[in-house]
């Protein structure tokens, strides 16, 4: 059973950064892909950025490319987003998912199977 913990959110203000973590225990995750998504209040949850556990591979929603960091500690199973230049509409619950998606769906929340428990970023302005 996969086991996926978030932490590290919080409430900051607009320019201040973040660093958010996620970390994955339960099996061995050879090719899995480890996304974080973010549900803001009253809209549904939106890809954010995701990574290879093993190949290290990155892809970012275009909103945060330049701004969020997505990277991986292989020995200790862990994921890192580090968020910076926050602004108000990056307000969201963030949640970390960890599957095996197919080609091309790695940024669809169904893909995944395995969720964590989700970590609350509030930006004020």
């Amino acid at each position: 059973q996969v086991h996926l913990v978030e932490s590290g959110g919080g409430l900051v203000q607009a320019g201040d950064s973040l660093r958010l973590s996620c970390a994955a225990s339960g099996r061995t995750f050879r090719n899995y892909l480890l996304g974080w998504f973010r549900q803001a209040p009253g809209k549904g949850r939106e890809f954010v950025a995701r990574i290879g556990l093993s190949s290290g591979s990155t892809y970012y929603v275009d909103s945060v490319k330049g701004r969020f960091t997505i990277t991986r500690d292989g020995a200790k199973n862990t994921v890192y987003l580090q968020m910076n230049s926050l602004n108000p509409e990056d307000t969201a619950v963030y949640s970390c998912a960890a599957d095996v998606p197919p080609v091309g769906l790695a940024h669809v929340t169904t893909a995944y199977d395995y969720w964590g428990q989700g970590t609350q970023v509030t930006v004020s302005s």
